[in-house]
């Protein structure tokens, strides 16, 4: 499959966490011309945290998409530059209060490469101990939780849990877990 032919951006608007922009693009099969809104975001991380018993470190915040509270785990914005393991720590602390002993990259997805530009990378951080207060940005209300794996799997299955970049996380680590 060839890739369509980049003619040219009409727009960028910048909206403070990602910009939008129009592209234009060719078609090879057909010639055709048409308009692709693309979001550039900047890449993310989302972060699996198993303390030292075990547990997972849950945040259930509002998310104003949906207008309702989301269970999900820590996650956030690499900022320009940072490496994204180092997002990941950065995150898990500031949106927890808790420190892993070691962390992994599990996998990456594309959020929605219909129209994103950005990459999630999805990390394992293990052995997770608390040892500070949240440091949350003035646009974030936490709860944070503890979960069982089984009791996570459930809230899945029973729909408590629907963000999709969580549950591919949580693939991510049975299919680690299952290969270990």
């Amino acid at each position: 499959m060839e890739p369509w032919e980049f003619l040219e951006s009409e727009s960028r608007r910048d909206y403070g966490i990602f910009f939008t922009r129009i592209d234009q693009l060719k078609s090879p099969r057909t010639g055709h011309v048409l308009r692709r809104v693309v979001v550039e975001a900047p890449h993310w991380v989302n972060v699996v945290a198993r303390t030292t018993d075990g547990q997972y470190v849950l945040v259930r915040q509002i998310r104003h998409g949906i207008g309702a509270p989301s269970l999900e785990i820590p996650a956030g914005m690499v900022e320009p530059g940072e490496d994204p393991a180092l997002a990941a720590a950065r995150e898990l602390v500031e949106e927890t209060g808790y420190e892993a002993e070691s962390i992994r990259l599990l996998g990456q997805v594309y959020p929605n490469p219909a129209f994103q530009s950005n990459t999630c990378f999805i990390y394992l951080a293990d052995n997770c101990r608390l040892t500070r207060e949240v440091s949350l940005d003035a646009g974030e209300d936490i709860l944070v939780e503890l979960w069982s794996w089984e009791n996570l799997l459930a809230a899945v299955r029973s729909g408590e849990i629907r963000h999709a970049l969580m549950i591919a996380a949580l693939f991510y680590l049975r299919d680690a877990s299952e290969a270990d």
